[in-house]
């Protein structure tokens, strides 16, 4: 069985001849391991994929998220000197901004004077909202525009060529070897982004009709965009709403405010087609799985166990069982970070145990896997699920 017929059948809630592994790595892991400079990762749609497949050949995954957009190829136009810092690069804009790129994590862009913009509530109108790349080569503009264009584009032309290359490369070159997985942000997460988080929550009470009319316009960009990566060949679809835990939003704004934009995306893309979709939301989450499941999701990423969470992965398995697939549950920082071999081992053992039976069930860290993690610690799990994950037992 080919890994992409592996995750296939997990994602159908059906038992391969093995659990498939497929850890989401964050962008400083690759900055640090892949080999390639962090700038050109960052800003090279080319060695972005480089950088997916370098990793997730080394370490032996069933699956490739691929969680940043294209880029501009001719992004260095707009570019007026690179300075070395120290950990960091900072790339002078012609425009007079900067972005800062650490060696480890996430590069960010900032206004010439440190600042960075978000638009007031007030000044937001809904109509003019499709969607909001919170990754995009500058910062989030409003209204949206790409890179450093200056005009919006038209919604029935929003997305340029170039943000489907990671894919399109991805996909060429793994054929059917690995499952190529695309990203987009929830409805939610671009509310949050856009007006940054403080000020969106304060948003939904302060006037929650115009917060869901808001939502409603962004639902339909992260429909377009979906439709269009399964279109670029992606085998499934994330939908990334990292920031709807209970540490952020309770169960009820979750039901009004989450819940229902999510399902839009889910019913659309299911009504054109069959490829899985499934959810991504970090912290706890462990009270509204119900909700989760509710959206038609087709399957439920992270599970984070305590202490980063609130999942049991046994209550979840009973709950989930027959519902949606799980990907994840093992903790990134205690376990895979700081772990030694024998905990990490005895750790995946044990999610497999509980999580393997009747299928359905994918090994992966809980969340992103941090920057620094040894790669050896990533490695074990390939030869954790060899031994310890096939089908039948």
């Amino acid at each position: 069985m080919t890994p992409k017929q592996r995750m296939q059948q997990a994602m159908a809630l059906k038992a391969p001849d093995r659990v498939p592994l497929m850890c989401q790595l964050a962008v400083g892991h690759y900055f640090l391991y892949s080999g390639l400079k962090p700038l050109d990762i960052w800003f090279s749609s080319g060695a972005f994929a480089e950088a997916l497949l370098k990793l997730g050949q080394r370490y032996r995954f069933d699956g490739i998220l691929i969680n940043l957009p294209g880029r501009d190829p001719d992004f260095e136009r707009f570019i007026q000197k690179v300075e070395q810092g120290d950990g960091e690069q900072l790339i002078r804009w012609k425009n007079g901004d900067y972005t800062a790129i650490p060696d480890d994590d996430n590069p960010h862009y900032y206004g010439a004077d440190g600042s960075r913009y978000f638009p007031t509530f007030d000044e937001l109108d809904p109509e003019t909202l499709f969607y909001v790349e919170p990754w995009d080569l500058t910062d989030v503009t409003y209204p949206f525009t790409w890179g450093f264009e200056s005009e919006p584009r038209p919604f029935d032309d929003f997305f340029p060529d170039y943000h489907f290359a990671p894919i399109e490369q991805v996909v060429a070159k793994v054929g059917d070897s690995m499952s190529v997985h695309a990203e987009v942000f929830s409805p939610w997460s671009q509310f949050l982004e856009l007006l940054n988080y403080e000020n969106a929550l304060m948003a939904i009470l302060d006037d929650p009709g115009k917060a869901k009319a808001c939502l409603e316009r962004l639902t339909q960009g992260t429909i377009d965009l979906a439709l269009k990566q399964i279109a670029h060949g992606a085998d499934a679809v994330l939908i990334s709403s990292a920031f709807a835990g209970a540490g952020l939003i309770s169960k009820k704004h979750y039901e009004e405010f989450v819940a229902p934009y999510e399902k839009a995306v889910v019913d659309k893309v299911r009504e054109r087609c069959e490829t899985p979709v499934y959810t991504h939301t970090c912290g706890s989450i462990g009270d509204r799985l119900d909700l989760m499941v509710g959206t038609g999701t087709n399957g439920i990423d992270t599970l984070d166990p305590p202490p980063l969470g609130t999942v049991d992965l046994k209550e979840a398995k009973q709950f989930l069982r027959g519902k949606t697939f799980i990907k994840g549950n093992i903790d990134p920082v205690n376990t895979l970070l700081y772990g030694n071999a024998d905990e990490i081992s005895k750790d995946a053992e044990w999610r497999l145990q509980v999580g393997k039976p009747d299928g359905g069930y994918i090994l992966s860290t809980a969340c992103s896997v941090a920057p620094s993690t040894p790669p050896q610690n990533i490695e074990l799990l390939s030869e954790i699920v060899e031994r310890f994950g096939t089908y039948p037992d």
